[in-house]
Formats: C-alpha cells, sequence, structure tokens
C-alpha cells in the first residue's frame, strides 16, 4: 500500500512548496491518502481501529528507530523527519481518521474532532515548508471537513460538515499567506472551491486560474 492518489490538480500545487519541502509535502499527503484508504477498505470497525494502531505506533517509532520496508514511512523518514517534524507530532492525524471509525453518526462534535485530528497534517507541513504567520490550523480543518462533506452518504450530514468547513476556509482565504506556506493555502483554496454551490471539476480553468493567483499574491 503506497497511499499515493493520481491528482493531476493537487500535483500542480506541491509545485508551489519550495524545492527543498517539496518531498516532504508530498509524503505528508501520501500518509493522509494511505489512512484515507485504509478507511474505505476496511469493513469491520474492529479490524480498522488495529490498523490505524499500527501506524500510530509506526509513526512514533520514526523517532527512535529506522523506518520499516513500508513506502510512506520511509518517504516520511527520509523527507519529512530531517525537515524537524517528528513522527509522533503526526499521531493527531490518525486519530483524526479513527473518529470516522469510533462514531456511528458523525455529528457536529465529531467532525470537528476529525478536522482537528487530520487537519495537523497543515500544521506539520507548516513547520516543514516554514510557514510564517499563516492560518494553518483553521485551513487544516476547513480543508478536511470540506473532504468529509464531498465523501459522506447523508445529505444531512454533508450539509452540516459543508457549514463547519465554510467559515473555516473563508478565514483562511482572508490571509496573505507567506511565500512559503502558500502550496497550503492553495489547498485550502481548493477545498474552498469544492464547496461552491456549483463547483467546476477539477483543473477546470477558473480553479486553475484561481489557484495561480494564489501562488502570485498569497491572496
Amino acid at each position: 500500500m503506497t497511499g499515493i492518489v493520481e491528482d493531476p490538480e493537487r500535483d500542480l500545487i506541491l509545485t508551489y512548496a519550495q524545492p527543498a519541502g517539496r518531498a516532504g509535502l508530498a509524503a505528508l499527503l501520501a500518509l493522509d491518502d494511505a489512512l484515507g484508504k485504509l478507511l474505505r477498505t476496511t469493513r469491520e470497525p474492529a479490524l480498522g481501529q488495529m490498523r490505524l494502531a499500527w501506524w500510530r505506533e509506526a509513526l512514533e517509532k520514526l523517532d527512535r528507530a529506522p523506518a520499516p520496508a513500508e513506502p510512506v514511512l520511509k518517504a516520511l523518514e527520509a523527507d519529512v523527519l530531517r525537515h524537524g517534524v517528528t513522527g509522533a507530532s503526526l499521531v493527531p492525524i490518525v486519530h483524526g481518521w479513527e473518529v470516522l471509525i469510533e462514531e456511528e453518526l458523525m455529528n457536529e462534535d465529531a467532525m470537528r474532532r476529525f478536522g482537528e485530528g487530520r487537519g495537523h497534517l497543515f500544521t506539520a507541513a507548516g513547520t516543514l515548508l516554514g510557514s510564517r504567520g499563516d492560518p494553518l490550523a483553521e485551513a487544516g480543518q476547513g480543508w478536511a471537513i470540506a473532504d468529509l462533506a464531498r465523501n459522506l452518504e447523508a445529505e444531512g450530514e454533508r450539509a452540516t460538515a459543508r457549514d463547519l468547513a465554510r467559515p473555516l476556509l473563508a478565514a483562511a482565504a482572508k490571509a496573505k499567506w507567506s511565500r512559503q506556506g502558500r502550496a497550503l493555502g492553495a489547498l485550502a483554496h481548493r477545498a474552498r472551491l469544492d464547496l461552491a454551490e456549483a463547483p467546476q471539476p477539477a483543473g477546470a480553468p477558473g480553479r486553475v486560474g484561481r489557484l495561480l493567483w494564489h501562488r502570485l499574491t498569497g491572496r
């Protein structure tokens, strides 16, 4: 399991990161992809919790032992840890995904906990990239919950998730992002575009143009 997802629009956003941190950001997103794939392909909650527990322990072990022969962990070891991000600091991302197993119904509290945990990816990425003064918490939580909204089955739950994500992403969009953090800002902008009443398809000229404007201006 590599956790790699084909996403040309996200590949474009990765080019916004400074070259020294680009591989590290890709590794963090691959971790998130791997955790998401784990939940999509696990039917039994108990088995899902066991697999997530493996990831928690594996991330913590990165701080004291070489990574095992698992591609995502190897990439984290090579491209993330050397930038001052610890394996233990990535564990909250796993906790965020775990909410989807623990809760039968995704109410507002569960969605917030999911967003806070999974959204910690932005905090870790900000450290890696040297982000300065950027609204990482709001952007990360909004990004996570907006993605959740796109994947929930019940319309009521989707509406709740959208209502939670929009103000977080609006707050992130008001900021002028530092050059180091603009890849993360672009991910937040993309999530906001996904929440539009009539969203354009990924790769549409209007979307790409908006992301390029952010790269140039930080807005």
